[in-house]
């Protein structure tokens, strides 16, 4: 009898923030079905968006990371944590982004990912290719990658990961006249601490997470805030020196700013946090049977696969989400499909649900931009996952810490991170102190 043996799978994993080094640290724990992980990373160090940069894109080759300087983490690290790998317990809740950098690059460490890293290394093409086996033709895929010193190399692999994040090409929507104003126009990704707006007129557009936080940033430092939004009017405290007003509309001949109830402001900065772009330069979206556009990548098969080539998966894609615990669960159901774990539906079965899902969320009324926000759905779509793929389902804790912590930001913005939370089970969680 000859027993022919299963050659362990080859995984490409491109970028080398929180979701890269999940991918690297799962694929590294089945050394029975997969080879080593070859994990790409453009930068000189792990951490993707966590790792803080002081320059900006003005200054040359382009800054991967928006962090600013004084960001803290806005969910408490015991939500954001990986289920199976805590932060150190004597920490606050809520972290400074250099402690959340420091924790990465422990997890680094303790599943040895480090030597799997191939670092400044560009990845300039990722295309199918057919391979043929007894069992008929399999899909590999080639990834062409380029060094610090500019040699090209290409490679063979049965999966990609593509974990290189979305928050590094800002999205700036078309407002009409914006040539004529006068000051500083700029988006948040630039923005790094607020002591320069000391005094200044800045007029932020949206009021999310980054819009708000930095909004605060710039009031506390002195500048007159106007934090212009499409949302309902935020009616929790918000610091001396900010007031709301509606969307701007245009920018008069004159500079000046005009917004939806055609009040009209001065001001010296415009400040875009309109959110990101996706961008994979190294795809070629029609080939692989996928559009992507500036808040939408489709179709994917549970969020993560194009039907037509569903040994591609992209991690992290969803948006208002818990992401540590995201990330866990997409990468274990992604290497249960390629392990053969879990066995998908045809192409066309695969394509029909992600049209009747989308389908579904846009006769709510759900808008085009807004399509992969997950928000009170992760839950399900996380124990989805999870039941699929027969791995532990995230505890019921995190869920119920996340939404608490959610309730605290609407009451009052600045001071939720003030307290503590400690796990106590699975299913509860106290406040220790305030801070």
């Amino acid at each position: 009898m000859i027993l022919r043996l299963r050659m362990m799978q080859r995984v490409a994993v491109v970028g080398g923030g929180a979701a890269g080094l999940c991918a690297a640290r799962h694929i590294l724990s089945r050394p029975n079905s997969f080879a080593r992980p070859v994990l790409f990373e453009l930068s000189d160090n792990i951490g993707g968006t966590w790792r803080y940069e002081e320059r900006t894109d003005a200054s040359g080759r382009a800054v991967h990371s928006s962090m600013y300087r004084d960001l803290r983490t806005n969910l408490p690290k015991e939500v954001m944590m990986f289920p199976d790998f805590p932060f150190e317990r004597q920490l606050s809740s809520f972290l400074p982004h250099q402690e959340v950098q420091k924790y990465l690059e422990s997890y680094c460490h303790s599943h040895n990912i480090w030597p799997h890293i191939r670092f400044n290394t560009v990845v300039e093409n990722v295309k199918p290719a057919l391979k043929t086996t007894e069992g008929g033709a399999e899909t590999t895929w080639e990834v062409t990658s380029s060094d610090a010193w500019g040699r090209q190399k290409t490679e063979t692999f049965d999966s990609v990961f593509v974990c290189s994040g979305h928050y590094s090409h800002p999205h700036v929507p078309n407002v009409p006249g914006i040539h004529s104003f006068k000051g500083t126009v700029l988006h948040s990704h630039s923005y790094r601490f607020a002591e320069p707006f000391s005094g200044q007129s800045v007029v932020v557009l949206g009021a999310k997470a980054s819009g708000l936080d930095i909004s605060i940033e710039l009031a506390k430092a002195g500048a007159q805030v106007i934090l212009s939004h499409g949302r309902p009017r935020l009616t929790f405290p918000l610091p001396p020196g900010i007031r709301q007003s509606g969307p701007v509309v245009a920018i008069e001949g004159d500079g000046s700013v005009r917004f939806q109830d055609g009040s009209l402001d001065r001001a010296d900065v415009l400040m875009f946090c309109t959110g990101y772009n996706f961008k994979y330069p190294f795809l070629d979206a029609d080939q692989l049977g996928l559009k992507i556009q500036d808040h939408m990548v489709s179709p994917l098969y549970r969020y993560l696969m194009p039907p037509a080539f569903p040994s591609l998966f992209f991690i992290g894609i969803c948006r208002i989400i818990c992401p540590f615990p995201n990330f866990n669960c997409q990468v274990q159901f992604a290497l249960a499909v390629l392990d053969g774990s879990v066995t998908l539906p045809s192409r066309a079965e695969m394509e029909d649900e992600v049209l009747q899902e989308l389908q579904e969320k846009v006769e709510r009324g759900v808008e085009q931009r807004h399509l992969l926000i997950l928000e009170q759905d992760q839950w399900e779509y996380c124990q989805m996952l999870a039941h699929a793929a027969g791995f532990p389902p995230l505890p019921p804790v995190v869920r119920s810490l996340y939404e608490e912590v959610w309730r605290q930001r609407q009451i009052h913005p600045e001071n939720y991170r003030r307290l503590n939370y400690r796990l106590v089970s699975d299913t509860r969680w106290e406040v220790k102190q305030a801070v």
